[in-house]
């Protein structure tokens, strides 16, 4: 994929500055990842805060935990810090959860941060830029076709970033945010065909910052029904199970009649195997 910048061939860090220079003064989409929190410090450290917005969209689907990370990050590295309420539980087309979903949740996110956007920099305004990397582009993300109908740019991509680029060099420059765990929308725990609601929303948050709570870093539960299925990496699994108590009351507590551990480990984005598998089976 190709930005309306152009690519460059690897994750270089000076050419990452050079294309956020290019770009001018932004407003990031911020929230809180090792992606979004590296493109918000590097562009504040190269052009300074007065040219640089960061922007955390705030709504059920964002973990509560991941909004005061945001918060504390802001304070931290000194970043020109907003919070926007968006209200995609509002569109039907979002709630309904198709394959779609993404790309009705980022419509949601643009129609706060372009506004914002168009206030900054005097008449001339200034770009949306949000924290896409090379290995983003091989999923199944609509998100990213709304954000480039409505014009914002990934300077990652345009940088040659890979995820491991982003986190080898958050580490060397000292961000404490180098080797924290992805951590996508809680929408994305919700099975497609089954509808997002704000209670749905609650109960896989408070599941998981139970889990979390716990000791568990890198999880997932995924919501079906009134079953969870709790996703940990394979090294984990063992740990699950000498905790079983433990697990099972903090995610009965969330709301949940029945617990089971998924023993394939934790696995991003896998609910998009579903949408893949329909696809070949209507062919």
């Amino acid at each position: 994929m190709t930005t309306a910048r152009g690519t460059t061939a690897s994750g270089d860090l000076d050419g990452l500055r050079r294309e956020l220079a290019g770009i001018g003064p932004l407003v990031v989409a911020f929230s809180g990842g090792a992606d979004s929190s590296f493109v918000a410090w590097v562009a504040t450290e190269t052009l300074g805060a007065d040219q640089v917005h960061c922007v955390t969209a705030v709504s059920p689907s964002l973990a509560p935990e991941e909004l005061a990370d945001c918060r504390a990050l802001a304070a931290e590295w000194g970043l020109r810090f907003t919070e926007v309420h968006t209200g995609e539980l509002a569109d039907p087309a979002y709630s309904a959860n198709d394959g779609s979903r993404c790309y009705h949740c980022k419509m949601s996110l643009l129609d706060a941060l372009v506004p914002i956007s168009e206030q900054e920099n005097g008449s001339e305004g200034s770009s949306v830029v949000l924290g896409v990397n090379l290995d983003d582009l091989g999923d199944h993300r609509p998100g990213q076709q709304a954000a480039s109908e409505r014009g914002a740019l990934f300077p990652l991509v345009s940088a040659g970033f890979t995820k491991a680029d982003v986190r080898a060099w958050s580490k060397r420059l000292g961000l404490r945010t180098w080797d924290k765990p992805a951590a996508a929308c809680l929408a994305s725990r919700i099975p497609y065909g089954t509808p997002v609601t704000l209670g749905t929303l609650r109960s896989v948050a408070e599941a998981e910052s139970g889990l979390r709570s716990l000791g568990f870093r890198q999880l997932r539960v995924r919501h079906y029904g009134d079953t969870a299925r709790i996703e940990v990496p394979a090294e984990d699994l063992a740990m699950v199970v000498a905790r079983r108590d433990e697990v099972a009351d903090t995610v009965h507590r969330a709301g949940y009649r029945y617990v089971t551990l998924d023993l394939d480990g934790f696995r991003s984005g896998n609910l998009n195997a579903a949408l893949v598998a329909a696809s070949g089976a209507g062919q």
